[in-house]
């Protein structure tokens, strides 16, 4: 009778191992889900700005149609992506476009001027910095995730209970990557 305990008292002990590792997995998949949830939010608020832009910025920079439609071309682009694998490039080349735009404005003082389109840039600015904070938390979410599953023992209930691994939002953009340049 007491090895028939003794199974039992394992197959138990086992039993609860499984919850907790399979727990802590859902756990953990789950920030990383709210951690994407607050860089769409971001995101989206980034799309939204970004036909006020170009609207405030046409009256005075009527002959960049070219730019214009890049961009807008580009905002559809990245609304429409799908996960970090996607929406990173998609996001790189949108905010490269946006670079580009800001460059041009320094040839037009009187935009650089007008009060909508300096509440717009804040607006716009302010924007980044979140995005990029959330890229972060995302990053540190999906990085402790990845640990989880890949890590013994829990990678023995993480495959066969189909958590896989998740991709960061990583940086695509090359200018994004350098060293910013301070000249005098």
């Amino acid at each position: 009778m007491a090895p028939l305990w003794i199974v039992l008292g394992l197959l138990v002990a086992l039993f609860l191992w499984f919850i907790s590792i399979y727990n802590g997995l859902v756990h953990l998949r789950n920030y990383v889900d709210n951690a994407w949830a607050q860089i769409d939010v971001q995101l989206k608020r980034r799309h939204d700005l970004i036909p006020n832009l170009i609207e405030t910025v046409k009256g005075y920079m009527g002959h960049e149609r070219a730019t214009f439609e890049a961009i807008t071309k580009l905002r559809t682009a990245a609304m429409n992506a799908h996960g970090p694998a996607e929406a990173g490039p998609a996001e790189a080349a949108l905010s490269g476009a946006l670079r580009g735009l800001m460059v041009n404005v320094e040839r037009y003082p009187d935009l650089k001027a007008s009060a909508n389109f300096l509440a717009l840039q804040e607006e716009l600015s302010s924007t980044e910095n979140k995005i990029s904070f959330a890229r972060q938390a995302y990053n540190d979410s999906v990085t402790r995730y990845n640990n989880k599953i890949q890590s013994i023992p829990a990678n023995m209930v993480a495959g066969p209970a189909g958590f896989s691994k998740r991709d960061l939002f990583e940086l695509t953009d090359a200018a994004e990557r350098a060293v910013p340049q301070v000249k005098f």
